[in-house]
């Protein structure tokens, strides 16, 4: 059977990515270009720069990663892009560059879901990976929890009403004074400090997530005592929305009755949330399954994944593909 080469455009926030994939599972290449030092100092991502910064770079790292595949341009088989949901104009930039290359080689044009690749990513790290699974998408934008049915099908069975988590890390971050981005900062100082300030957790009946109620919990508790200890606050604030992520994904497994559970996004790489989840996992004889830490953040090699199984299944885009930026998963 002859090999399936995608590249991947990935511009839906603020990093620009372009990669080479074999078969949906093999990377051959991986270029991103990280925005965050830029974005840094004003406390995150300014739409207007992250656009402009993307139109700068893009060109340059599709050709660092056509020759960091050993591959020209005319071996690609499909161009998967990015189309939504993201921010618009950062989308619009790697919408356009993939039409054009498209039209100018004559290389079919994949539209490609930026939340269903951050799913495809574990396709990376898991090689014998397949659906049916049920996936917890929890990043800057998005928190998820899908019922995986096919490569291309996906029924999302809970998504969060409000905040999503990792935006809720970001304010949580931006109050206690740690600064952009605020998954990691907050990850890091949590570490120094002991969980034992209670917070309230959203009680919700079905699969549905909240993180407005406990990030604002959060916000008075700093204003009310700008002395406590932030890393306390942190290891407290970690502990609650873990305890709000399990809940969900426990009760899932016991309408479902799956074995193994997968989980994506840029929030995924969070410590503390793996070893609650991989202590969840031996407790319950479930498989717990995580992309590589270098996958869970925006990145090309996810959405060439995913737009070689939309490639296998005759998705096509043409000239009239446009950005999106609420894209629907399903």
């Amino acid at each position: 059977m002859k090999d399936v080469y995608i590249m991947g455009i990935e511009s839906s926030c603020d990093e620009t990515s372009v990669a080479i994939v074999k078969n949906g599972r093999d990377v051959l290449s991986n270029i991103i270009n990280s925005q965050i030092n830029i974005h840094e100092k004003f406390g995150g991502v300014v739409p207007e720069i992250a656009s402009r910064c993307h139109v700068e770079v893009i060109n340059g790292i599709m050709k660092e990663a056509l020759k960091e595949a050993n591959l020209e341009v005319n071996q690609i088989d499909g161009i998967a892009v990015t189309y939504g949901p993201g921010l618009v104009g950062a989308l619009l930039v790697g919408v356009s560059y993939a039409k054009a290359l498209s039209f100018a080689t004559g290389i079919p044009l994949i539209p490609t879901n930026h939340i269903a690749g951050h799913i495809s990513a574990n396709y990376i790290t898991h090689k014998d990976l397949e659906p049916p699974f049920l996936c917890l998408i929890v990043s800057g934008g998005h928190t998820h929890l899908v019922n995986v049915k096919s490569y291309t099908k996906f029924e999302i069975l809970g998504k969060t009403r409000d905040d999503a988590i990792g935006e809720a890390f970001d304010k949580v971050a931006r109050v206690v004074g740690l600064g952009y981005p605020g998954g990691p900062k907050v990850d890091k100082l949590a570490k120094e400090g002991k969980p034992n300030i209670e917070l309230p957790l959203a009680k919700i009946d079905n699969l549905d997530f909240s993180f407005s109620g406990i990030k604002t919990a959060v916000i008075n508790l700093n204003h009310k005592n700008p002395n406590m200890n932030k890393a306390d606050l942190c290891a407290s604030f970690q502990k609650a929305v873990t305890e709000m992520l399990l809940r969900n994904v426990i009760k899932s497994i016991d309408t479902y009755k799956v074995d193994k559970i997968s989980l994506a996004g840029g929030v995924s790489s969070n410590s503390y949330i793996r070893a609650e989840f991989d202590k969840f996992g031996k407790e319950r004889n479930i498989k717990i399954l995580y992309p590589e830490l270098k996958l869970c953040t925006d990145n090309a090699a996810m959405i060439a994944a995913q737009g070689y199984y939309n490639f296998i299944e005759g998705i096509r885009g043409d000239l009239n593909l446009n950005a999106i930026p609420n894209l629907k998963l399903n």
